[in-house]
């Protein structure tokens, strides 16, 4: 029997990598179609249907029959999950890597749909992981950065910040993988996020800055290696310690701008953050904070703001940190870091997240309304202007707030002036203690008094 037929099996799940317009084809059930026993295999696949299967296998219908759109019936039963069905097929000769019209493979449409068993029995049986959309086919046009992925060790991986890293070990070292989902494999959007956050870090080089590694990008999973920070992110830091003192608040927010300022002052184009929050800022051995996950970070190129094509989601970035004009979906530059920024080091002052009692999807209203989390830290912890810089920093006009080159200078006053009033202190409470002690020992030893009073 010819495996290929102008029959469309129009049902059930379709491929995971055709057009949505292609994707709920109308067709008419009682129609000629049905009756063509390649289809009706398809349908007893997409059914789970056992006892039809081998019925129909057994009566000479090809078990690699592929519709108009080059569908085969295992792609029908990985879609839908059926592993029973899925080994029976494969068990009865059926190749396991078709590709059906839009490139898509049976081993590619359950990792779509997330059937994970199907997944394991596939590749247990030889099918290859779909190619990855940044795949070369010239061995010379591999990326300098690209790593094997059988060189990234995951046997003792653990998650790190917000589940998106894991750990590895990678040529003796340990470092942070970044895997992208296997949905990037067919949205166009996500892959060109995915080539422009590559094509930035590469570029990037500071201390304050998480350092690049390589990436994978010539086979699914595709990832990101960075360095690995072992203290964590500056979320979990502040869920543990609450309220930092203000000296070590504003030597964290000297470490958080002058990475911005060397992401902002960036040339050719400068860069915008856009998802600065502190699970987003991470600690090294040192205890120094390094800004990290440029995943929807924007290049200032000729025009001087950017504006994101759809309005921001509660899955694109963290609302409590967003500042008002990307929340009303309006042109932004690099201030919407700044807005971020004072919410973040207030904070780190107060100990709680900006307007702690308001669920997320909430707080973004209160800032487009010009409402800011309150001051409730005692004064002398805004010392120095402290507080005044963060009222500046999150003006409701973008013009009106300092850049981070201005914001450092200020920073690093308010720093001298913390560590000058903390020597102070602690010379005074040394001074007093000396005192106390010389006290104390003329108090308990009369005899050493009176011998000092008889020499006069």
């Amino acid at each position: 029997m010819d495996s290929k037929s102008q029959s469309r099996f129009p049902l059930g799940r379709q491929s995971s990598l055709a057009p949505r317009s292609e994707s709920s084809l109308d067709a008419d059930l009682d129609g000629p179609e049905v009756v063509d026993p390649g289809v009706r295999l398809m349908y007893s696949a997409n059914e789970g249907d056992l006892d039809a299967i081998r019925e129909l296998l057994d009566s000479g219908t090809n078990v690699n029959f592929r519709d108009i759109d080059g569908r085969t019936a295992l792609h029908i039963a990985a879609c839908q999950g059926r592993t029973d069905v899925v080994q029976l097929l494969i068990d009865r000769g059926a190749v396991v890597d078709p590709r059906d019209r839009w490139g898509s493979t049976p081993l590619a449409d359950a990792i779509y749909y997330k059937n994970q068993e199907v997944i394991k029995l596939l590749e247990k049986n030889g099918a290859h992981p779909p190619m990855a959309p940044m795949h070369v086919q010239n061995a010379r046009e591999v990326p300098e950065y690209e790593i094997n992925p059988s060189e990234l060790d995951f046997s003792d991986s653990v998650n790190i910040t917000k589940g998106t890293f894991r750990s590895a070990l990678w040529r003796g070292i340990q470092v942070a993988v970044k895997t992208l989902g296997e949905e990037v494999l067919t949205d166009e959007d996500k892959i060109k996020a995915f080539r422009d956050e590559l094509a930035l870090l590469q570029k990037l080089r500071h201390p304050n800055i998480v350092q690049f590694l390589g990436a994978v990008t010539q086979s699914s999973p595709m990832m990101i290696v960075t360095e690995y920070l072992p203290k964590g992110d500056l979320r979990a830091y502040l869920r543990r310690k609450g309220a930092l003192k203000p000296i070590i608040a504003v030597r964290f927010a000297l470490d958080i701008a002058r990475g911005m300022n060397y992401l902002h002052e960036h040339k050719p184009e400068a860069v915008v953050h856009r998802d600065l929050e502190p699970s987003n800022i991470l600690r090294d051995d040192s205890g120094h904070l390094k800004v990290a996950d440029f995943g929807v970070s924007k290049l200032l190129k000729v025009a001087k703001t950017v504006k994101e094509d759809i309005k921001v989601t509660r899955q694109d970035t963290s609302w409590r940190y967003v500042a008002p004009e990307v929340y009303k979906n309006e042109e932004y530059d690099t201030k919407v870091d700044v807005f971020s920024f004072a919410l973040i080091l207030q904070e780190m002052v107060e100990g709680s997240v900006p307007f702690p009692s308001k669920p997320e999807y909430e707080v973004p209203k209160c800032y487009v309304a010009n409402e800011r989390p309150p001051f409730k830290a005692p004064a002398k912890h805004y010392a120095h202007g402290l507080k005044e810089l963060i009222e500046e920093c999150w003006k409701e006009e973008p013009l009106k707030r300092p850049t981070f080159s201005q914001i450092i200078k200020r920073l690093d006053q308010i720093s001298v002036q913390l560590a000058h009033s903390d020597r102070w202190k602690a010379g005074t409470f040394k001074c007093f203690e000396s005192f106390r002690a010389i006290f104390k020992r003329g108090r308990l030893n009369p005899s050493t008094r009176s011998s000092h009073y008889s020499t006069r």
